[in-house]
């Protein structure tokens, strides 16, 4: 027999969210209600009779509630094979009621976490009867039902409804699954905290990091793919994470991981003036501050017009109607900004395939953090390249020094440099990209390859000269060779960043001195591959 008649639920839940519906239905089968404190109380209050657990073990809940269904009455109850003549009777010797349905939402670790709370309180939060309860029900599961999300409440009353007050295998099969889901989460957000949060270890000799699925994508990198996107229990704010989607056709894969490069991008601008970032293939291919987000966008474009269709685009200010209409003129996958006024929303709305992505904030570029990543039969796992770059850290090793606004440009394009793919190299110049080389296999043909668009810019816009004339120029790792920085040189570069630190430094500072550059060294690198 697969089919279990509910005569006696268990109820005990943090979320009270939907309780006395589930109740009421639960009663109007005639199934006998047992809970336990908060929850016995939120269903009395709802008019329906309840039996307090400690009816039902003989033992008064204790400690602060610490101790109230950790007791033989109860598992027993949960764990009894019904079909096995042992178990029967040792039921029936013990005086131990079977129980067909078990209710437990568990205590709120997470939100604990994410308000700031006390480390006591975070470790009183920790449910130990919840989801002990969980496993012994979902364990035996041949004849007990165990729900763990309010959610299930509407699908448990239609299985009771359809069954006369039963419920079918295949159903507690599914809650079941999902319920050591449930508490394989619970146990990791736990681990993660005391390693990460509680004891600072970066590497636990033991990786557990809680995700929960966001939603499913239209497909991955390539349509044969399936997809889907996972989010992590302590997330951080203004991030993909909890982005709102306002319109527009279902994310992909590619448009998440775009989005992301993107919007981590244009939060290194989040505290500096009205800034756009496209990005493409999450590789940007244009990046510009202004006086305010059209201009910035347009300036934006102009690096690199060509690579800009159906890209990413990110902006770090409520997104404004004549900025929407800037962009509208060519076709764009997805925009992210913190905000969008009703004018931009307007606009987007005639654009039905253009997803527009609002996330609150922008995070903070300086946060801390892991980058975890798979590789075949394992995964990599490294801190979070947070590593920032002011002037006081600079040091100049031409003979000339970099004027006020070289200096300026220089900052701007190391900025940008360290979310290109390496070997990436990046000219700006007024607060623009004038041209970008990204994942070249030697850093010469980054510098050309980038040379290369501010040139077709140029001839695009009816320029005098490309933009790289009169640029500065970063490169995220040092020049092993003379060869990329005479590259520079070529396309008009005066000014040069990067970290230094290469066997032939002098030869390429000897180039510098040769061409009139100059040239700063930062110490750091950021290879991103």
């Amino acid at each position: 027999m697969t089919d279990i008649a509910i005569k006696r639920a268990l109820l005990s839940v943090s979320d009270k969210s939907g309780l006395a519906e589930l109740g009421a239905t639960l009663a109007a089968h005639g199934v006998e209600l047992v809970s336990t404190g908060g929850t016995a109380k939120a269903l009395r209050d709802a008019g329906l009779a309840v039996r307090d657990i400690s009816e039902i073990t003989d033992f008064p809940e204790m400690m602060d509630g610490r101790v109230k269904t950790l007791h033989p009455m109860v598992h027993g109850g949960l764990l009894a094979v019904r079909d096995n003549a042992e178990h029967v009777a040792a039921m029936e010797a013990h005086g131990i009621g079977a129980i067909d349905l078990v209710v437990v939402n568990l205590y709120p670790f997470a939100a604990t976490v994410a308000k700031g709370a006390e480390r006591d309180e975070i470790i009183e939060n920790i449910d130990i009867g919840g989801p002990s309860m969980v496993r012994s029900a979902a364990k035996n599961h041949a004849f007990v039902a165990i729900v763990t999300d309010p959610a299930d409440y509407a699908t448990l009353t239609e299985e009771m409804n359809a069954s006369g007050g039963a419920t079918t295998l295949a159903f507690r099969r599914k809650l079941a699954a999902k319920a050591y889901a449930a508490t394989a989460e619970y146990d990791a957000m736990i681990a993660s905290w005391f390693a990460f949060a509680d004891q600072g270890e970066m590497y636990p000799e033991k990786l557990s990091v809680p995700f929960r699925k966001g939603q499913a994508l239209r497909y991955g990198e390539n349509p044969h793919q399936s997809a889907a996107l996972y989010l992590p229990a302590f997330a951080p704010g203004g991030s993909l994470a909890d982005h709102r989607q306002v319109q527009g056709k279902e994310l992909s894969y590619n448009n998440l991981n775009d989005a992301d490069a993107a919007l981590e991008l244009v939060a290194e601008f989040r505290d500096g003036p009205p800034t756009v970032v496209i990005v493409k293939h999450a590789n940007p291919c244009g990046v510009a501050s202004g006086d305010d987000l059209v201009s910035a966008y347009k300036a934006a474009l102009q690096c690199d017009s060509v690579s800009a269709f159906g890209g990413i685009i990110a902006v770090n200010r409520p997104l404004d109607g004549p900025t929407a209409e800037a962009i509208s003129d060519i076709f764009t996958e997805v925009v992210c900004a913190p905000d969008a006024d009703d004018a931009a929303k307007a606009v987007f709305a005639k654009k039905k395939n253009l997803r527009l992505i609002l996330t609150g904030d922008l995070p903070d570029p300086a946060r801390g953090g892991i980058a975890l990543r798979t590789i075949a039969g394992g995964a990599l796992l490294q801190s979070r390249d947070n590593g920032r770059i002011t002037r006081d850290d600079l040091k100049v090793v031409t003979k000339r020094a970099p004027t006020e606004q070289e200096l300026t440009d220089c900052l701007f394009a190391w900025t940008v440099g360290k979310h290109v793919k390496s070997n990436a190299i990046v000219y700006a110049k007024d607060g623009a990209t004038a041209g970008i080389g990204a994942g070249q296999m030697n850093r010469r043909d980054s510098a050309r390859i980038a040379a290369a668009k501010a040139r077709e810019a140029a001839e695009t816009y009816g320029w005098s000269q490309p933009r790289t004339v009169g640029s500065s120029v970063a490169s995220d790792a040092f020049f092993p060779f003379a060869d990329g920085l005479l590259a520079a040189v070529e396309a008009g570069a005066t000014a040069v960043i990067q970290p230094g630190g290469s066997m032939r430094d002098d030869e390429v500072i000897a180039a510098a001195d040769e061409a009139g550059l100059a040239m700063v060294f930062t110490g750091m690198r950021h290879f991103r591959h």
